[in-house]
């Protein structure tokens, strides 16, 4: 059960990695110069996965690109944070039948 508890946490922490980095992009638009954020995922050896911010090499404003990110994060926020209420309810049950 402590895997599914990572797994689900890890892909929180990736999505609101992932907003923070298009918000920043989003908040910079009209920075000169500024060099956009980009978010890479990569799977961890256990469960999981892991986000990284990288400088992109793209400049220039993408507000629409930026605006499907935190969408979609924000879809890959919600379907984990079901998946951990799923699991610690479970747990409870388990607790529940066993007490």
């Amino acid at each position: 059960m402590a895997i599914s508890l990572s797994t689900a946490l890890s892909g929180i922490a990736a999505a609101n990695e992932r907003i923070r980095a298009s918000s920043n992009n989003i908040a910079n638009v009209q920075t000169p110069g500024y060099r956009r954020e980009r978010v890479e995922l990569s799977s961890l050896p256990a469960d999981g996965v892991q986000a990284r911010a990288a400088q992109s090499g793209e400049t220039g404003p993408a507000l629409e690109a930026d605006l499907v990110e935190q969408r979609s994060a924000t879809y890959a926020f919600v379907a984990n944070l079901k998946m951990l209420q799923t699991q610690v309810r479970a747990e409870g049950t388990l607790l529940d039948i066993k007490a």
